[in-house]
């Protein structure tokens, strides 16, 4: 083991994304300002920390996905690094549609890429992290920040990050109930109508086009969808009244947020709309029997972030600690 690397902790700081914006099924992303922290090092003895909600269930041995993950990265440039000391803070809930797997694979592949010393560019980090997502979406979001447009052939994966405007902002009401992607995904036909198709295609360019224009007020308009909200629909209760009626409170649009459970509402960050909203939101989730958090949050312009310091003194502060002043939940 070179001693550089057994001398070196890694931070990651990733953010959490939202997919599809609508009409942009597997191509949208963007990266929103709630957040994962992954500290990484070479060690003795393969050791985990976690600190966040729910994350009591993730395995704590090799099997664990930041772990496999990394050993991706250390496979392809060659290196021999079995054992890792590896702990991570999150504020982004699993199984929710905030994007906390690609979260995930985003941070530990630019961790442990970092840690020897950045053989793999940033483009090879996020072919690694389409495959392994399936969709490059909300891996391209985390990784690079902003709003990304992004297409994959099963082969390779290509983007275009688009600055997102100043006074956009977001609202995500997420559900207490998970909503795993495989079963969202099984609601979806495997055929659609080619009206429905032509339309998804108009839309998700207007969107695109729109937001590179910093054109707010079609937003809500662009953001239509007949690919895959209505075919959900039914797993979230209270959904289509608020993709139905969001505007009619102030928001420049309504999404399912990835595969859901978690609903986004696009605003303007200057709308005196907000707190209607907020509780139209709520109290439809609520008339269903759902409870909901609620947090606004803004686009992050940047995606993963790293901090790299010396691992050699001892009593060193826990990631919970670093990291104090910067998480906001």
């Amino acid at each position: 083991m070179s001693s550089e690397w057994k001398n070196r902790k890694v931070t990651v700081k990733v953010p959490a994304s939202t997919a599809n914006l609508g009409p942009g099924f597997d191509t949208l992303g963007m990266a929103l300002s709630l957040y994962a922290w992954i500290e990484m090092s070479a060690s003795d003895e393969t050791s985990f920390r976690f600190y966040g909600g729910n994350m009591e269930g993730l395995p704590k041995d090799k099997t664990n996905l930041l772990y496999k993950v990394a050993q991706k990265v250390f496979d392809e440039a060659g290196v021999s690094l079995p054992e890792l000391d590896i702990a991570m803070y999150s504020e982004i809930p699993l199984t929710r549609g905030l994007g906390s797997s690609a979260a995930a694979i985003v941070g530990s592949l630019a961790a442990a890429n970092a840690l020897i010393g950045g053989p793999l560019t940033d483009d090879r980090l996020f072919q690694i992290a389409t495959e392994l997502e399936g969709h490059p979406d909300n891996v391209g979001a985390s990784m690079f920040g902003g709003i990304v447009v992004s297409a994959w052939d099963g082969q390779r994966a290509d983007y275009v990050r688009l600055e997102p405007h100043s006074r956009l902002e977001t609202l995500v009401a997420i559900p207490s109930f998970q909503l795993a992607t495989k079963q969202a995904r099984h609601a979806l036909p495997k055929e659609v109508p080619m009206a429905d198709a032509v339309f998804n295609v108009g839309r998700s360019s207007l969107l695109v086009a729109a937001l590179a224009a910093g054109q707010l007020e079609l937003i809500g308009s662009a953001m239509r969808d007949r690919l895959h909200q209505p075919y959900r629909a039914a797993l979230i209760p209270g959904m289509s009244a608020i993709l139905e009626r969001a505007a009619e409170f102030g928001a420049l649009g309504a999404a399912l947020s990835g595969a859901g459970p978690t609903l986004i509402a696009f605003a303007d960050a200057d709308s005196a709309d907000k707190t209607r909203l907020e509780r139209f939101l709520t109290d439809t989730l609520g008339a269903e029997g759902i409870e909901a958090e609620t947090i606004w949050l803004k686009p992050a312009a940047a995606g993963a972030e790293l901090t790299i310091e010396d691992n050699r003194e001892d009593g060193q502060p826990s990631l919970p600690d670093r990291i104090k002043g910067e998480a906001c939940r």
